[in-house]
């Protein structure tokens, strides 16, 4: 059997997480390759970079260039620390591309995360910096099985919880497995002592009766939930609930969202900051203090053979060009707006640069007047997912039963659908996310207080989510975009095997430094 073969059904048989640790220990997947602070060493007496982009990326490199006595400035787009590292909250203002003005309205408290959400427990390096600049953390809720799964015709669009579909559809694949052993149907034989241990374990795993059937009893409801949960008193007594038939269940589709947790950067424990997404942003903001200029918008990034030369426009007076000169320049600038920038780099970075296409999302924040979500439905935290356009709707995992307006995110759109999301108004998506979240809970029009929508595509100093690499672009163009190009050197969450990701950024940043670092010893030995 070959590896490829063994995975393969590795997967089938335990699901993604399982195949991505049989990956690991094969050597075809590692966790981050974060394994500590960098130590640099004592900079050139003099050496000076320049950092464009205040993201994390950005912001780990100035850090440790700084700490390492390099002479460090960075130009930030924006007038706050942390790029896509965003939280919006009541209060704040939003004008997107096209004019398009938004107020946010959420009460105090209430917050939404336009860009990253959430901390896998295996990012080390994001996790090490939120440690060391002291970033409160609390956790994050991926999995809730009193969540919904919902597609508008299958059981005629009525939501399920997720706990239902799960354990029916395990259940009838344990059924199945089952008849199947006990006939001796394998595909290849099995001793007896073999076969006891694995129908023992197919009873269990999915909650089959004494006779391996999939029932309405004590066993399946303890999984998928009671028509009437037990209680006390004479009419105490549980009323079990029937399973799904399969050829239902599997009609659905619904299941194709069960592995989602499952999968490796899903998997409990996953973490949020305490407060918003932005307080690791900001924490990195205070540490550097005015190393950062804000409201400087790139224009030109010219270098030579000694040094580099950025020139900028002062947003903070529209008109005014200035520049910023360094011996080496780390350049974290996403390459959707890098592309458009004059650059004298070589063929090969430009090419890669023009390249590497940006995925489109668009997330809605929506705040209503009451938790209804856990006051009705008794949904704490965690996702429901659903097959309309909206994709997603995640409960906070903060602030449980506490009276007063909520915020919830309304929708995660992606692909296609975050196309055609990114060419309505803020106000046709928000009123979007409402109609169709009501799909999922009647309570959306009467509760809903208002709401405010990110389409990423349409972002100032971004325009788009994240790198969208495929292999082969990969194969083509990755090595040229991570080189470096004479005294520039590119960083980010593009320049990394973790798109999307804090941790590509900050791993992306802390192998761009090193390499610089070596480079600029080198040139100061030659000096």
């Amino acid at each position: 059997m070959s590896r490829r073969q063994l995975l393969r059904l590795i997967g089938l048989a335990g699901g993604s997480a399982v195949m991505y640790q049989a990956m690991t220990s094969l050597g075809f997947a590692a966790e981050s390759s974060f394994t500590g602070f960098p130590k640099l060493g004592a900079a050139p007496r003099g050496a000076s970079v320049l950092v464009l982009g205040a993201g994390i990326a950005g912001m780990v490199a100035a850090l440790e260039l700084r700490n390492a006595g390099y002479q460090v400035q960075v130009l930030e787009f924006n007038d706050r620390p942390g790029g896509r590292v965003w939280t919006l909250r009541g209060g704040d203002r939003y004008t997107e591309l096209g004019g398009d003005t938004q107020d946010c309205g959420f009460a105090p408290g209430n917050y939404i995360n336009p860009g990253p959400w959430r901390l896998p427990h295996h990012h080390h390096g994001i996790l090490s910096y939120c440690r060391r600049l002291g970033v409160a953390l609390e956790n994050f809720v991926q999995v809730n099985y009193n969540a919904l799964l919902h597609d508008p015709v299958a059981f005629g669009g009525k939501p399920q919880r997720l706990r239902t579909i799960k354990a029916d559809y395990q259940g009838h694949v344990a059924e199945l497995l089952a008849k199947a052993s006990r006939g001796a149907a394998l595909d290849a034989p099995v001793t007896a002592e073999d076969q006891e241990m694995l129908l023992a374990s197919l009873q269990w795993w999915g909650a089959l009766d004494r006779n391996y059937a999939y029932t309405g009893g004590h066993e399946s409801n303890d999984r998928r939930g009671y028509a009437k949960a037990p209680g006390g008193g004479p009419s105490g007594a549980p009323v079990f609930s029937k399973p799904l038939k399969p050829s239902d269940v599997l009609q659905s589709g619904l299941w194709g969202f069960l592995p989602l947790g499952e999968l490796y950067d899903m998997q409990s424990t996953l973490m949020q900051p305490v407060g918003g997404m932005d307080a690791i942003a900001k924490a990195f903001g205070r540490e550097l203090g005015d190393i950062i200029r804000y409201r400087a918008r790139v224009t030109d990034i010219r270098q030579d053979e000694a040094g580099v030369t950025a020139t900028y426009e002062d947003l903070s007076a529209p008109g005014t060009t200035q520049t910023a000169r360094a011996d080496w320049c780390v350049c974290t600038i996403p390459l959707s707006v890098l592309g458009q920038i004059p650059m004298n780099v070589g063929q090969p970075m430009a090419d890669a640069i023009s390249a590497i296409p940006y995925a489109g999302s668009t997330k809605v924040g929506l705040q209503f007047k009451r938790r209804f979500w856990e006051e009705d439905e008794h949904i704490y935290g965690g996702i429901s997912y659903t097959s309309q356009p909206i994709g997603t709707i995640g409960y906070p995992s903060h602030g449980y039963q506490s009276p007063g307006k909520a915020v919830l995110l309304g929708a995660y759109v992606w692909g296609h659908d975050a196309d055609r999301f990114n060419a309505m108004s803020p106000a046709q998506r928000v009123a979007q996310a409402v109609q169709q979240g009501s799909r999922l809970h009647p309570q959306y029009p009467q509760e809903f207080d208002n709401g405010i929508a990110v389409s990423w595509h349409r972002v100032p100093g971004t325009m788009g989510c994240f790198a969208l690499w495929t292999e082969s672009l990969r194969e083509q163009h990755y090595a040229n975009l991570c080189a470096f190009d004479g005294r520039i050197v590119l960083a980010g969450e593009h320049a990394s095997y973790q798109p999307a990701w804090q941790e590509g950024a900050v791993n992306s940043a802390l192998s761009a430094i090193t390499r610089l670092h070596e480079r600029a010893v080198v040139s100061g030995e030659k000096t």
